[in-house]
C-alpha cells in the first residue's frame, strides 16, 4: 500500500467520528437542533486541556497531551461509543484496542502511535491522567451547556438504563439538576485532583452561558 494510501484511509477512517454522536446524550433524550459527535468531544477536551495548563501552570509536555487526546476515541470508530453503564471496564479495553491496532493499519508510525493511546488508557503517567482528568470533565461540562439550554426533561427519560444506577438515582432523589447530578457523580468516580475540582465546583454554582 502506498503512502498516499496510508494517509487517505486513515483519514477517512477519522473522518467517521464526525458523524457519531456521544451515545449519552442519546440516552438522555438530549432534545437539540445539533448534539455533539465525537469528533466534536475531542476538540471540546482538547480546548480545556489548553485552558486547564494555562491557569494552572502544570508541569505537563502539553503538546503531547494534545496529541494523546487526538487519538484517545480512535478505537470508537469501530466499536461505536460504549458506555460503563453498556459494557464493563475490561470488556471495553479489549475491544477499544483491537479496534485502534486495526485502524492504525500499515501506517509507518503505528507503534508510535498505538503507545501513546495505552499510554492515555493506563492513566499513569502526568500527561496520561492529566488528560483523562480532561477527558472526564468535558463531557460534564458539556452536561452542563445542554441543562442550561434546557435540552433535557428529566420526566421524559422512560426506556433510560443509566437511571438504574445507584449513584445516579441517588443524586437525582436528593434534588440535583441534570448537569449537577453528572458533576458531582464525576467527582465521586473520578480522582480528580484539586483544580479539576474546582472547576467542576464553579460549574456546579454559576451559569456559565452568561459570561
Amino acid at each position: 500500500m502506498s503512502k498516499e494510501q496510508n494517509v487517505i484511509n486513515y483519514y477517512v477512517l477519522c473522518n467517521k467520528l464526525k458523524n457519531i454522536i456521544r451515545t449519552g446524550w442519546q440516552d438522555w433524550n438530549v432534545k437539540r437542533e445539533r448534539v455533539e459527535s465525537i469528533a466534536e468531544h475531542i476538540y471540546g477536551v482538547q480546548m480545556l486541556a489548553l485552558a486547564m495548563k494555562s491557569e494552572y501552570e502544570y508541569d505537563i509536555d502539553i503538546m503531547k497531551v494534545i496529541y494523546m487526546l487526538a487519538i484517545h476515541e480512535l478505537g470508537e470508530i469501530i466499536i461505536g461509543d460504549l458506555t460503563q453503564f453498556q459494557i464493563t471496564k475490561e470488556e471495553k479495553v479489549k475491544l477499544e484496542h483491537d479496534a485502534v491496532h486495526k485502524i492504525l493499519g500499515s501506517l509507518i508510525d503505528k507503534e508510535e502511535i498505538e503507545k501513546i493511546f495505552l499510554e492515555f488508557d493506563e492513566h499513569k503517567t502526568k500527561e496520561a491522567l492529566f488528560a483523562y482528568q480532561c477527558d472526564k470533565l468535558e463531557c460534564d461540562i458539556q452536561c452542563k451547556l445542554y441543562d442550561l439550554e434546557g435540552c433535557v426533561d428529566l420526566n421524559n427519560q422512560e426506556n433510560n438504563k443509566t437511571l438504574n444506577n445507584e449513584t445516579v438515582k441517588e443524586l437525582l432523589d436528593n434534588g440535583s439538576s441534570w448537569s449537577t447530578m453528572w458533576l458531582k457523580f464525576g467527582q465521586q468516580r473520578y480522582s480528580y485532583d484539586e483544580n479539576f475540582k474546582a472547576v467542576s465546583n464553579y460549574v456546579i454554582n454559576n451559569d456559565i452561558l452568561n459570561r
